[in-house]
């Protein structure tokens, strides 16, 4: 229940090859579950709580070697199974010092609990030891663990003796997010840097070589950043051109200024080996660069929304490692229109921004316009010793002119536009929005294709396919949605973890047609059900069609045996109460309709009910509304009953007699008639085959008494 009352940090992990790990971020709130009764019996979750007392998991790491995936919490580090998250976990408790505690609290904060160490970095280091680091109470520490040669070893221990400080590497405060990559023994990290989080910056430490970071206190560079992302990229095949490109937010230098927006969305960019200048910006990048980030959609009114606030990163590798595909979340910054969207980048648009004019503050207004006059050499943004600059060694051997330009512009002035120039997921006018993102590529029978799990802040995930629909256009289908979040899902918050499988192939039943509806690329119906898909099986009886999901095509001659099958269910409703006939299809892009049927004849339902997504609520029930219903799911032309249901209505009068107390059930007077009785009987068998109970039977002869449910009748051959 505490789940519904606070935001909770969450981490999304994707495992998907042996070469690969990710971890994403994403907050939760208010009324956010990792799990649902529902999705537990489909056996597809494998939840998991710890028993110490401790909070704020964060997913840091997944170890494919190991098989292990690492979590960081409050004053806790813990190695679970990547497989099976319930197996042995192996626990090291790293506490600030009480003296630290103290300290902190000293200063004034503790006022939610922050004065503890909080796990905010795990980075692998060589192939037996991680390095970690903590806010340490406001004062940020690192170690190193020792995890073993391999997982049998169960080693997961802290380096006895050692202890460095994490400045630069940490940020103070666990509610300040900071990333983080090691990259050949230089950690560079986006933190806040200082005790009163006022000094964010870009930093490079460790590794041997002198620290070098952004310009300090210059909102030109950063302003008021939410680093979300960083990652090495190579631009080149020639080494020393190697970039670390780097996703964050900022506060717009123009914000209150009419239609410019608050917040903006950026990349950036620095060269690995930048040294710092030799006269000029001593310890700072020399190779920093930033552009903004464009996602916005045209409405059909012909008013543009743009989605400023950037939430999350995923960087999609493909064979060419030079050119991964972004793919970007992004919600509108404002509180009172709710919207999110996904749009996907190329390196190749992003490159070309970076190559392209800077931006500069000119004119009576002191509006950004293009900077036209000389750019000097080597282009700012270059790299030393690379393939534009083969005779300069170092950083520290640019020209006073280069450097000094490069401070004074460090923002390029045309923003990188996504793929096609609109999002590929939109989401406007609902109650929710979105808020990590995962991208898992799948073989399916007739191509590849791309899945996004998108978190929300109502904490479900929503698992979204988009399809081209004609050249010009992309279809997006939901395929399902779970209250939480080999091929696993992880999602870790303020109570714990939980392992969900990528696919829930059962859910969509053992129709051929269903799981054609699906279109999940995951499953393939194989002639009894709907099942995961491998390319590698071949059976002739698969049948799966994410493209065009058309039953009609897929599952001749398979299709009538579903309607045959189809169960008819009893319910029973109360004169002048009302009931709720459940009907739900298996795919959210079906559209629903009711039928009832009497005497033969089928009507639409409509007068006097109310339609939900669950099915619909029948109002003030009379005799007349006596009769069967019948759910039809129309999607892509394809028709199909998807439930049955039988209503019969129970007179009110007999059923408040049966409910009310009574001291003397065998002098009752209001005693049922025959016709009556059988309807009851009907009723009560129906109530205990819910309850899995065993129906006891009651012999009834021409005259004598009854037991109905629980209450005993007497009647005459004249009842």
């Amino acid at each position: 229940n505490s789940l519904r009352e606070l935001c909770v940090s969450v981490y999304v992990c994707l495992c998907m090859c042996a070469s690969m790990r990710v971890c994403v971020y994403a907050c939760v709130c208010a009324g956010g579950f990792l799990s649902s009764p529902e999705l537990l019996d489909t056996r597809a979750a494998r939840p998991f709580s710890f028993s110490f007392n401790t909070s704020d998991y964060r997913i840091l790491l997944m170890d494919q070697d190991q098989g292990r995936l690492y979590l960081g919490s409050r004053e806790y580090l813990v190695a679970l199974d990547m497989h099976n998250v319930n197996k042995e976990p192996l626990i090291i408790h790293w506490p600030a010092s009480d003296k630290r505690k103290g300290e902190c609290r000293m200063t004034g904060k503790g006022g939610q609990g922050e004065c503890a160490n909080f796990v905010r970095m795990i980075e692998p280091w060589n192939r037996t030891h991680l390095y970690t680091c903590g806010t340490g109470a406001y004062q940020p520490i690192c170690t190193f663990i020792n995890r073993g040669w391999k997982a049998e070893d169960y080693v997961f221990r802290l380096v006895p003796g050692f202890l460095e400080s994490g400045k630069g590497k940490c940020s103070y405060d666990p509610f300040q997010e900071n990333i983080a990559a090691l990259i050949n023994g230089n950690l560079y990290a986006g933190v806040h840097v200082d005790f009163m989080g006022t000094d964010p910056a870009l930093f490079r430490t460790m590794g041997g070589r002198t620290a070098v970071r952004t310009e300090q206190y210059d909102s030109r560079w950063l302003n008021e950043p939410v680093f979300i992302q960083i990652q090495q990229i190579p631009d080149s095949a020639e080494r020393n051109d190697d970039k670390l490109y780097f996703f964050f937010r900022e506060k717009s230098l123009d914000a209150g200024g009419g239609s410019s927006p608050s917040v903006l969305a950026r990349v950036g960019r620095v060269c690995l080996d930048d040294e710092g200048g030799q006269k000029s910006l001593v310890n700072r990048w020399t190779s920093f660069l930033k552009a903004r980030l464009i996602c916005s959609v045209i409405g059909e009114d012909g008013v543009e929304t743009s989605f400023d606030e950037l939430r999350d990163v995923f960087i999609q590798p493909t064979q060419d490692e030079r050119n991964p595909v972004i793919y970007a979340l992004f919600t509108t910054a404002g509180s009172v229109f709710k919207g999110s969207a996904v749009c996907v980048y190329s390196m190749a648009d992003i490159r070309n921004v970076f190559n392209g004019p800077f931006s500069h503050k000119h004119g009576h207004n002191y509006q950004w316009t293009v900077y036209t006059g000389k750019i000097p050499y080597p282009r700012p943004g270059t790299c030393p010793g690379g393939t534009f600059t083969p005779g300069i060694r170092t950083s520290k051997d640019f020209s006073d002119e280069a450097v000094n330009f490069m401070r004074a512009h460090p923002l390029m002035y045309h923003p990188v536009y996504p793929i096609h120039r609109r999002p590929l997921v939109v989401r406007t006018g609902v109650d929710y929005r979105f808020t990590a993102l995962v991208v898992d590529q799948v073989d399916a029978v007739d191509a590849r294709y791309e899945v996004l799990f998108l978190g929300t802040d109502r904490g479900t995930v929503q698992k979204v396919i988009v399809l081209p629909k004609d050249p010009s256009t992309m279809e997006e289908l939901t395929l399902e949605e779970v209250e939480v979040f080999r091929q696993q899902l992880y999602v870790s918050s303020e109570a714990g973890l939980t392992q969900v499988s990528l696919h829930r192939c059962g859910v969509y039943g053992r129709a051929c047609s269903d799981c054609c509806l699906a279109r999940d690329p995951y499953c393939a119906w194989d002639g009894e059900r709907c099942t995961a898909f491998t390319p590698a099986t071949k059976r002739r009886s698969r049948r799966q069609d994410v493209k065009h999901g058309d039953p009609l095509r897929q599952c001749r001659g398979f299709n009538a045996k579903v309607e045959k099958r189809l169960r008819e269910t009893v319910q029973f409703g109360v004169e002048g109460s009302s009931t709720f006939l459940e009907c739900q299809s298996r795919s959210p892009q079906a559209t629903v309709k009711w039928l009832y049927q009497r005497g033969g004849r089928r009507k639409v339902v409509q007068l006097n009910i109310r339609k939900t997504p669950q099915g619909i609520l029948l109002k003030s029930l009379s005799q007349s509304d006596a009769g069967l219903y019948h759910c039809l799911a129309t999607e892509n032309n394809f028709k199909h009953t998807v439930a049955r249901v039988a209503l019969r209505i129970l007179d009110r009068d007999i059923v408040v007699a049966l409910t009310s107390p009574d001291d003397d059930p065998m002098t009752s007077n209001n005693t049922p008639s025959q016709p009556e009785i059988k309807l009851i009987h009907q009723y009560c068998q129906s109530y205990w085959e819910q309850l899995g109970l065993k129906q006891q039977k009651h012999r009834s002869g021409i005259h004598g008494k009854i037991k109905i449910c629980g209450r005993i009748w007497i009647f005459s051959a004249a009842d």
